[in-house]
Formats: C-alpha cells, structure tokens, sequence
C-alpha cells in the first residue's frame, strides 16, 4: 500500500487524541522493559496487517423499493443520504443557552487494545488503561462522520492538504473507496447499508478511503516529533512509526422514501506500529496497539447531558 506523503497538521482535538496513545505507549514500554519477572506476560506473535472483508458480501437487488445492481449504486446512494442529512437541524439547548446543530448527532467512544512490547503481553499496565484513558478522552457529540463538529457552520476541518480547510457537510466518497458493501431491507421498511472502507496507511481527512468515511486521525509525524521523551534508535518516523487503517465499518439506517438516516454505526479500526523506540533510557524497543473508535446515532439524551450539557427541545 503506498504511503501518503501529503504532510498536513491536526485538528486540535485530533492532536490531544494521538497524545493520548503516544502516553499509553510510552507508558507500556517503561513498564515492560522495567517489570520484575514475577510481572505475568502473556506471549503474543506479531499482528499481521491485512486488509480482508469483514461484512456480509453485497447481494444485487430492490431494498426498500429501490434498485440497487451494483456498489456504484449503494455509494451514489449513501452519498445522497449523508448530504441531505447535513442539512437537517434541530433545536437544542447547551449549559441553557439556545443552540442550532445537526438533527442527529451521534456519540463518540474509543478503546485501547492490544498493547505489545517486544511483541508481549503486560497485564499490569492492561489493569491501568481504562483508568488512563477514561480520565484523558471525554467524548463530544458529532455530526456523522466525517465530522469535525456538532454544528453546521463549524463542521469543517484545518488539516486538508496544504493547509486547506475540509468542509464535511457533503461526503467525498467513492465506489472506489470501498472494499465491500451490503443492504438489507427492515420489517418497517427501512434499509440498512453498510460500507466497509479499503485500507488506508496513515489515513487523511478526506483524502482517502479512510478519510473519506471515518474521523481519521491524519498526519501524525510532527506529533510524535514533539514527544521530547520518545526517540528512534534507527530510520525515520515514517518507517517506525506505521498506523494502518483496516477493517472498521459503518452501518446506517434510512428511511428510502425520505432519505433521511435516522440510526446509525460507525465502527473505525486502526493499528499502530512502533519499531526501534528509545523512551529515555530504555533504548531500541518495539510496541504495537490497535484503536478501536467508534460512533452511535442517535445519541442518547443522557450522553448529551453529561457530556456538554445538552438538551434537546
């Protein structure tokens, strides 16, 4: 798979994210290289990354009274729904004051897994993720994903190429963007699509099939520069410092007569690898970690509450 050479910088948000698996790493190897041998590790081989299909293959037909003979059919038509969606809003209120965003706004969440040293298993520091990573990552309503925010007039990225700012409010995807694809038809006349995205190496905002379909974490070359701690014994960033896009899916549900989705899944599975790294004193070490983020629409109210004290009138 060729590389992406477009260098571009992160969104903020995106910038905390990454920090976050960079410290969980770093975490890892420290503890790792300095356990005493009674510490249990768990031997594990080296995960192997291919990009296969994970969804049920796509069967030509008429779903909810449209005809859909091939992938170029079940995209043109996801496009439509997702670009009609974005333009329908609602009325909430946010800490009491009023406030228009989109009309579904979907839940975030992530999780850490698999975290390898020299290819092992530490389950002390497994103990201490979800501690780690529930009091760094606080999860924020969003727009379908792509998506850089709740509201229409902000949903718009500043990592395009060269700087360039993304407007997400219309879907740039492709049925050459995408691996596999199904649709099923529901009891109440629904449709069900599902699109499984081809793989993608150190994907971009709307610059590949990844960053066509998931919130993509972008370049993260200058991030890992700026961990003054982290170091490579030998090669370059690019060459240690791998992250792969494979696997991850999405699923909505939409009414064909309308157009409009009113549920929906995005599941986006991503796998950093991390070769020669010096962590201080610990020196030439490699690690490995697999990101799993995921999305749900529609919110619950509950969610919106807790987490920016939204309500929906």
């Amino acid at each position: 798979m060729a590389k992406v050479k477009a260098k571009t910088g992160l969104s903020k948000a995106n910038k905390i994210l990454f920090i976050i698996f960079i410290i969980l790493l770093v975490a890892t190897i420290v503890v790792v290289a300095l356990s005493a041998p009674k510490v249990t590790v768990i031997e594990s081989g080296e995960k192997e990354f291919v990009d296969e299909v994970k969804i049920d293959e796509f069967k030509p037909g008429t779903y909810g009274g449209i005809e859909f003979n091939s992938v170029d059919d079940v995209v043109k038509f996801y496009v439509e729904c997702f670009n009609y969606n974005k333009t329908l809003t609602a009325s909430y209120t946010e800490n009491g004051e009023a406030k228009t965003y989109y009309k579904l706004l979907g839940d975030e969440n992530l999780s850490v897994q698999n975290l390898l040293v020299e290819g092992k298993e530490n389950a002390t520091i497994n103990k201490l993720v979800p501690g780690i990573l529930g009091g760094l990552f606080k999860g924020a309503p969003k727009g379908l994903p792509p998506a850089a925010n709740r509201d229409p007039v902000y949903d718009i990225r500043d990592d395009g190429p060269n700087g360039t700012k993304l407007d997400e409010k219309e879907s740039h995807l492709t049925a050459d963007d995408v691996l596999a694809c199904n649709v099923v038809e529901n009891e109440d006349g629904t449709i069900n699509i599902t699109i499984q995205p081809k793989a993608a190496y150190l994907s971009m905002a709307d610059q590949d099939s990844q960053g066509r379909f998931f919130n993509v974490l972008g370049d993260i070359s200058g991030t890992v520069n700026s961990i003054k701690i982290l170091s490579f014994s030998q090669g370059t960033i690019d060459e240690n410092f791998v992250v792969n896009y494979a696997g991850g899916s999405g699923t909505v549900t939409v009414n064909p007569k309308t157009k409009e989705i009113t549920a929906a899944d995005f599941e986006m599975d991503v796998h950093i690898d991390v070769k020669h790294a010096n962590v201080t004193v610990i020196k030439d070490k490699s690690a490995s970690l697999d990101i799993v983020y995921t999305n749900h629409f529609p919110a619950s109210d509950e969610f919106l509450k807790e987490s920016r004290n939204i309500v929906r009138k």
